[in-house]
């Protein structure tokens, strides 16, 4: 089995880089409105500049890379935010689950790059929730899935549902099953006990 895993801190916007300076500093004098809009904009360009740079040397790296769907056997390729681990035990999955849509074979490669797209443009709008993105290829079918932190809250589950029907352009017959992280272990610990 072959298993390939990303860490790129490209493809998801941080807290940090959302929040507005909360220094305390703003009794003190900050100089004229245009000079704080010319370093507001600055900045703004900067951090632009740097998140391009990074998604060109993503792309740079994935261009060279096999499709999921030019694989043969059993293959996984993992695609997670930077500091995250592709496993329901890291801090950032375990209260989480995952989006789970089985394709014909075939599709792989054309799904995968619109979900690695989507993400990189952050088109699914729920902020730091999701974690990151698997594609299994299997002998008569590939699977694709992609993970968020709170498998509790379904407003946001419900819009990265919506926005992966949208983005990988599935028909609304589609079955898709989403699984939480705990059902997953103990699954497995099920399927693990009756051998």
């Amino acid at each position: 089995m072959t298993q390939v895993f990303f860490h790129f801190a490209v493809c998801f916007p941080t807290k940090s880089s959302l929040k507005d300076d909360d220094s305390g500093d703003h009794d003190q004098d900050q100089g004229s409105p245009k000079d704080s809009e010319k370093e507001k904009t600055e900045d703004e360009d900067k951090e632009q500049n740097s998140s391009k740079k990074k998604v060109e040397q993503f792309w740079r790296f994935y261009s060279h890379m096999i499709r999921p769907g030019d694989l043969t056997g059993h293959s996984d390729f993992h695609l997670f935010k930077e500091g995250i681990k592709p496993m329901w035990e890291d801090d950032a999955n375990k209260m989480g689950g995952k989006w789970i849509i089985r394709l014909r074979k075939g599709l792989a490669s054309r799904c995968w790059e619109n979900l690695i797209l989507a993400m990189l443009g952050e088109q699914f709008m729920v902020g730091e929730e999701i974690c990151g993105a698997v594609v299994s290829v299997r002998f008569q079918e590939d699977i694709i899935s992609i993970w968020n932190k709170t498998a509790s809250d379904q407003a946001t589950t419900a819009r990265i549902r919506d926005t992966l029907r949208r983005v990988l352009n599935l028909p609304p017959n589609t079955i898709m099953e989403y699984k939480t992280h705990t059902d997953s272990i103990k699954y497995v610990f099920k399927e693990i006990l009756t051998l």
